[in-house]
């Protein structure tokens, strides 16, 4: 991480986000990756990380929520052990609320869903329809989701697409679902989600589609100490 998102950075990052935006507070504001643009490098192309402790970060991030910046907090591809980390710090003000992470049906994260349940953090799914097909981000190799017989077929019975039924399938296993889309009537058709319901048998059917595929793998950061998928979850 550059210098501004180190924990003594934080505070007046997130002041000068809000007078950009013209408000006096953000919703939420999570802890994730602040954008290639201010990553230095050596003269090989490497990233050079600053050492950044996560529970002073977490208390930077309190200090925004005391300041009214922020009316809740939470973290982005946070593992269960850093999850503990925080959780565990002496002196904890506030938890996070949610947990921002890859979730779709070829990778359900039923035991990281299950302790953010077990400890009241939301579980917000990003690429909850897999991802583009953008090498310098994923894994290529891996199957595209959408094209996914059971997803297609169940989609057939409801008239929906197996984007919808993706997107239902994560809204019943109480996952907050970030779909990104440039297209009109995909952005619409994301929102059609309310009228129809998931049978048990076929929640069933599609959590057997797991594949523990992880499109976005972040390897450009796999030798931080902190990365965080070298964990099981």
């Amino acid at each position: 991480m550059g210098d501004d998102w180190k924990s003594g950075g934080v505070l007046r990052i997130q002041q000068k986000c809000c007078t950009s935006a013209g408000k006096e507070g953000q919703d939420e504001v999570f802890g994730g990756q602040p954008g290639d643009a201010i990553y230095p490098k050596d003269e090989n192309g490497k990233i050079i990380y600053h050492e950044t402790d996560l529970c002073a970060t977490w208390e930077a991030m309190e200090a925004c929520k005391d300041a009214g910046l922020a009316k809740s907090i939470g973290v982005s591809n946070f593992n269960r052990r850093q999850l503990e980390m925080i959780l565990n710090k002496p002196g904890l003000k506030y938890k996070p609320v949610s947990n921002q992470v890859e979730c779709h049906p070829y990778f359900t994260q039923p035991k990281l869903l299950e302790y953010c349940r077990q400890h009241d953090i939301v579980i917000v799914g990003y690429s909850p329809l897999g991802t583009s097909r953008d090498e310098t981000w994923v894994n290529v190799s891996s199957p595209p989701l959408l094209k996914d017989p059971v997803l297609n077929a169940i989609g057939k019975k409801y008239n929906k697409t197996a984007a919808q039924v993706a997107l239902r399938f994560s809204i019943q296993r109480g996952v907050v679902v970030i779909p990104k889309s440039f297209n009109p009537q995909r952005i619409r058709e994301n929102f059609q989600i309310f009228d129809f319901c998931l049978t048990e048998k076929e929640m069933k059917e599609i959590e057997a589609l797991n594949k523990n595929v992880r499109y976005v793998e972040l390897l450009m950061w796999r030798d931080h100490p902190e990365y965080p998928f070298s964990d099981e979850y």
